[in-house]
């Protein structure tokens, strides 16, 4: 009897562990706490993001995503407005550092920059060989912590960039 509980329990823990799994998606999203869904705004584009109890995510547009043993996204294939692209992530101290989508033939590498309290505080756009900032100021937080406004600045563009979060219980 006890060989066979033994044998159970070597053929369960896999599925279990697997089960337990966190995925970092909260993360890729820089987002903390049990965050249900987040809708962002920017430039008049809306882009919400729904997420498991266990922090996977999930986007209308998002298929075939990819990830490696600890739970953080690799890779993932998007579709926008009828355009498909292919899109790889570096992670670096739990914060990602590149994200890289092919795109019709061309390659955008987007390197993140973070500040000491783990903020984006800009990021550096290569497209095609034609490099661009953005930069992000003027964070507003919520009660649990996460941003839920900021300024974004690109080509001499300022705009607000909002987000809602909606929590699990």
């Amino acid at each position: 009897m006890k060989k066979v509980m033994m044998l159970l329990a070597v053929l369960v823990c896999p599925f279990m562990m697997q089960a337990q799994t966190k995925f970092h998606d909260l993360e890729a999203n820089d987002l903390k706490g049990p965050v249900k869904s987040v809708a962002v705004s920017a430039m008049g584009i809306e882009q919400k993001t729904t997420f498991s109890p266990d922090g996977k995510m999930s986007q209308d547009n998002m298929t075939n995503a990819v990830y490696d043993e600890n739970g953080y996204l690799k890779t993932a294939e998007v579709e926008t407005r009828g355009v498909k692209a292919s899109v790889s992530y570096t992670w670096e101290n739990g914060k990602i550092k590149t994200q890289t989508t092919n795109l019709m033939g061309q390659q955008v590498i987007v390197t993140s920059n973070y500040n000491a309290k783990g903020e984006v505080v800009s990021q550096n756009m290569n497209m095609g060989g034609q490099d661009m900032k953005i930069e992000y100021s003027d964070y507003k937080y919520d009660d649990k912590g996460n941003w839920i406004n900021r300024k974004t600045s690109v080509m001499g563009q300022v705009v607000d960039t909002p987000r809602t979060i909606e929590y699990y219980e």
